[in-house]
């Protein structure tokens, strides 16, 4: 039962996480307003839950892994602008694509950072993932503003790969001192630049914008999170790695459906070979030795 319940909560993450696109695609607002919004209120809603269970944020393991917390959140406020950028430019499918290509990012570099050794196993996978960003890149509407949201969504895998690298650092806080400090630390990153580029005097709010942004905020931010890490913690690597693809299934699904964007022959290889090589990859980094 408790399986299942795990199970439940991280595919429950997964299905919002996938669902994001659709709803940044209904905003006014610019992507760094978006983000901000996003790790504002994601932090301040899982701030409420530690209050609700009562759980305590020790400070003096959040100091000792400040550095990295700090360089991370920062990470990930610059992913979030990037990424919502590609959504702007691009069709959700291929920006949730390129933006899955930030574990074949990590598997390319973790010789260097991680030492760990290549096999030709992962040689094989970054290969494919690279020949699917290929045929993504030279198909489909091939606009000037899809190829920017395409670079968009891969330098959005570049900072999402580089919070996984800065996550294998952490020796001392929880998941959920990590989640918050993360978004507290990406909130107060954004909160200059936002104020600083942002014009006030026309900006669109509407009861229907409020609301779509508390949802980003709430749902897609503090509460998947929280089914995120509370499922992870109890299901083994493997399966972990299997659902995980339930996220940019989701996103392609939901773009094709409700949005109409359309996929070519080209464009579709090209996602297979970019999810298939991070998949192979997964499932043998976390097969029992």
């Amino acid at each position: 039962m408790g399986m299942n319940i795990a199970k439940g909560k991280y595919i429950s993450s997964m299905l919002i996480f996938g669902s994001i696109g659709i709803f940044v695609r209904m905003l006014p607002f610019t992507s760094a307003q978006i983000a901000l919004a996003r790790g504002m209120t994601g932090c301040g809603f899982l701030l409420a839950l530690v209050l609700i269970f009562r759980k305590k944020l020790s400070l003096k393991r959040i100091r000792a892994d400040l550095g990295i917390l700090v360089f991370s959140g920062i990470a990930i406020g610059i992913n979030w602008i990037l990424l919502f950028q590609s959504y702007r430019f691009t069709s959700i499918a291929n920006a949730t694509v390129c933006y899955y290509f930030a574990p074949v990012i990590v598997v390319a570099f973790s010789p260097l950072v991680l030492k760990e050794r290549f096999s030709l196993v992962k040689l094989i996978c970054v290969g494919a993932a690279l020949t699917g960003i290929v045929l993504i890149t030279g198909t489909g509407r091939s606009g000037e503003n899809d190829m920017a949201g395409i670079i968009c969504g891969l330098g959005a895998a570049l900072f999402y790969a580089s919070v996984i690298f800065f996550n294998k650092f952490f020796r001392h806080v929880t998941n959920m001192e990590r989640t918050i400090i993360q978004l507290g630390v990406s909130t107060a990153s954004l909160l200059p630049y936002v104020l600083l580029t942002s014009s006030w005097e026309a900006l669109p709010v509407t009861p229907q914008s409020i609301l779509i942004l508390l949802i980003i905020g709430i749902i897609h931010t503090g509460f998947a999170y929280f089914l995120y890490f509370s499922g992870l913690n109890a299901l083994k690597g493997q399966t972990a790695a299997l659902l995980s693809y339930i996220d940019p299934l989701t996103a392609i699904l939901l773009s094709t459906l409700l949005l109409r964007e359309p996929l070519s022959l080209l464009q579709i290889l090209g996602i297979i070979l970019i999810l298939g090589g991070t998949l192979i990859n997964d499932l043998k980094n976390n097969r029992p030795s």
